[in-house]
Order: structure tokens, then C-alpha cells, then sequence
């Protein structure tokens, strides 16, 4: 399985989600690769992704993808993190 985690710019919040998902993911026991990209990245590296992890205000723009997109609110809560890739893994 393939995750992506998305930002504008690649370097910030969707390193926090890379990180933050590999914790959960190891949490509820489920493998995954798990990358971080910007946004002009992210739609090449999400053509094989099963989902993609991203803020509110970028969810529009990553429409049209085939990776489900989750919108992760607040990036350093662990439990918004498992109930959304729980819901989405199992």
C-alpha cells in the first residue's frame, strides 16, 4: 500500500503527516509506504497511491486523483490520524 502526504510546498505539514502516519499505521499494525510531496509532485506520485493525506484547503485541488483523499485537520493528533486511516485501511 501507498500513502501520500501532501503540501504546498513538500516540506512541512506533509512531513508531519508522513511521520505522524507511519505512527499510526505501526499503531494498528498495517504496512504502507508512506511519502511526503508537494503539490506539483503529488499527482504523479499518487498514480499508484491507494490514499492521499492532505490539508483542508488543498482537498479541492487534488480532486480527480484515484487515491482516496483524507483531509487530516490537525496534524499532530494521532487519533484524527488512526480513525480517518483506519476507516479508509480496514
Amino acid at each position: 500500500m501507498k500513502i501520500i502526504a501532501v503540501c504546498g510546498m513538500g516540506i512541512g505539514t506533509s512531513v508531519l503527516l508522513k511521520i505522524n502516519a507511519e505512527k499510526v499505521l505501526k499503531m494498528i499494525g498495517v504496512e504502507a509506504t508512506v511519502e511526503a510531496a508537494d503539490m506539483a509532485t503529488a499527482r504523479g506520485a499518487a498514480f499508484d497511491a491507494q490514499i492521499v493525506l492532505t490539508t483542508p484547503e488543498l482537498v479541492e485541488s487534488l480532486k480527480g486523483l484515484n487515491a482516496e483523499i483524507i483531509s487530516i485537520d490537525h496534524f499532530f493528533d494521532l487519533e484524527e490520524l488512526n480513525t480517518k486511516l483506519s476507516k479508509a485501511l480496514l
